[in-house]
């Protein structure tokens, strides 16, 4: 089959986290055709991909964000006809707007998104609803929110559509707006596999944001929420990792009939045989991470200045690339400013042979889905210590039915004491750290394998081939 995958801001632009799965992903699915729509957020990124794309890609369509910032010129009049006004409305409105009416206005009558924004019917519409919804905020910070909205969406609902038999997005936001595009542009079916629950992700983002007026946040959030909205009802199947997931999509106004559970695979036996460090006198950490603000590093570097204080020879790894350049600076700044010369930056490494260097693992992500690299470590022997994010704590503790026992220690995330706390026990007994390490590997060897992945995901896609008749 001939199958769009839609990604947002990962794959084939970054190394690390989606990223690496969707590779591993494409390679092992040779039986497919693969073409990727992928959106990043600034077009100088454009054909700069950090991946030798797999033989069965057979189509990159590629669309960037900022684009949407260099509209210009277009105003040409255009008739709405009721239904189209009213999606149009609901879409201002941020409630539930009819979106197919949308992807035909912007896609087969080919109205230019500045034809609307710079028309009268926009002013008329988005005064009442600032009159409405508005009262009391200034008419002109009502408008930039509402254009800085607006502009991306309908940007992407007037870029060229891919054709496939099944769009397969890897997230709601717009690469979920996108495969409903594509879904009913060519009257093909839509699956969502989520690592996160995206929506959830962008409102504690908003929360925290200092770029957005504390009156409009709220606003923001819902906007989220609506673009969510589509795919969930739209998709044939909903999968995600774990079960506390499947419950929030379905919380979150998902069908749970078409809610499916497919929790992430390694590829065990690349790290199944990895031997254990030798003592050496030092207890080596490692943080298979990349340099992000959501990965909240330097939580992880004020923690680890504080076990250096109570254990005396004890080395932090720090090993991915920069996500973000001004971050990551900040990072370098801080362990120098901590006199940290037991802290590496040892950039993108080869995992497997760095993991023989390493006695256990640590994250301290403020969010996650089903993290790979805590996977990776548990099939290397290697316990963990991670922040409650995502399923870590069921990964390391096991699900109901599993009785193996514990892997490693699970913290509230940006707790700097409770991390410091937990390393330390870590490193305070090797014994202890085998016997997690080897229980932590048996978890792996028995649920989490590559190959049981990949086989619910040919499952989901044969179910959907039936029962759409595709060929």
């Amino acid at each position: 089959m001939r199958i769009c995958l839609i990604l947002e801001g990962s794959y084939p632009y970054v190394h690390g986290g989606v990223s690496t799965w969707m590779h591993a992903y494409i390679q092992a699915m040779q039986e497919h055709e693969f073409v990727l729509w992928v959106i990043g957020a600034k077009a100088e990124g454009r054909g700069k991909f950090v991946y030798d794309l797999p033989s069965n890609v057979v189509e990159v369509e590629e669309i960037f964000l900022d684009d949407a910032l260099r509209l210009h010129g277009e105003h040409v009049p255009v008739l709405f006809t009721e239904e189209e006004r009213t999606a149009l409305r609901e879409l201002l409105r941020l409630g539930t707007p009819d979106w197919d009416v949308l992807f035909r206005l912007f896609q087969q009558k080919k109205v230019h998104p500045l034809s609307f924004l710079q028309s009268r019917e926009f002013m008329k519409l988005f005064t009442d609803i600032c009159l409405e919804e508005y009262p009391y905020v200034p008419y002109a910070d009502a408008f930039h929110t509402m254009r800085s909205m607006l502009l991306p969406v309908l940007y992407l609902l007037t870029g060229r559509v891919p054709k496939a038999q099944i769009y397969h997005a890897i997230s709601t936001g717009y690469g979920g707006l996108l495969a409903c595009l594509g879904g009913s542009m060519n009257h093909a079916p839509v699956l969502l596999t989520e690592h996160g629950i995206y929506t959830r992700e962008r409102e504690e983002e908003i929360i925290r944001a200092d770029w957005v007026v504390p009156s409009f946040k709220s606003r923001w959030i819902r906007f989220f929420y609506m673009l969510s909205e589509d795919i969930y009802r739209r998709a044939f199947r909903v999968s995600s990792l774990f079960y506390n997931a499947r419950r929030t999509q379905i919380e979150m106004g998902c069908d749970g009939s078409k809610c499916i559970v497919i929790p992430n695979g390694v590829q065990y036996q690349r790290f199944c045989d990895i031997p254990l460090k030798p003592e050496d006198g030092w207890v080596d950490i490692g943080a298979v991470v990349r340099l992000a603000p959501i990965k909240d590093i330097k939580t992880m570097i004020y923690a680890f200045f504080e076990l250096s204080s109570r254990v005396p020879q004890v080395r932090l790894h720090i090993m991915g690339g920069v996500d973000d350049e001004d971050y990551a600076q900040e990072c370098y700044a801080l362990v120098k400013q901590l006199r940290l010369d037991n802290l590496i930056f040892t950039g993108r490494v080869d995992v497997v042979q760095y993991m023989q260097k390493l006695d256990f693992t640590i994250l301290t992500s403020i969010s996650e889905g089903q993290p790979l690299s805590v996977l990776e470590s548990m099939a290397a022997r290697r316990p963990c210590v991670t922040t409650e994010v995502g399923c870590c704590r069921e990964l390391l503790e096991g699900a109901p039915g599993d009785d193996l026992g514990v892997a490693g220690y699970c913290v509230p995330p940006m707790y700097r004491q409770g991390l410091a706390d937990a390393m330390e026990r870590m490193c305070a007994s090797r014994a202890r750290r085998e016997e997690m390490g080897r229980i932590g590997q048996q978890r792996v060897d028995r649920y989490f394998h590559h190959e049981q992945m990949l086989d619910n995901y040919r499952k989901m896609y044969q179910a959907t081939a039936e029962h759409f008749h595709l060929e």
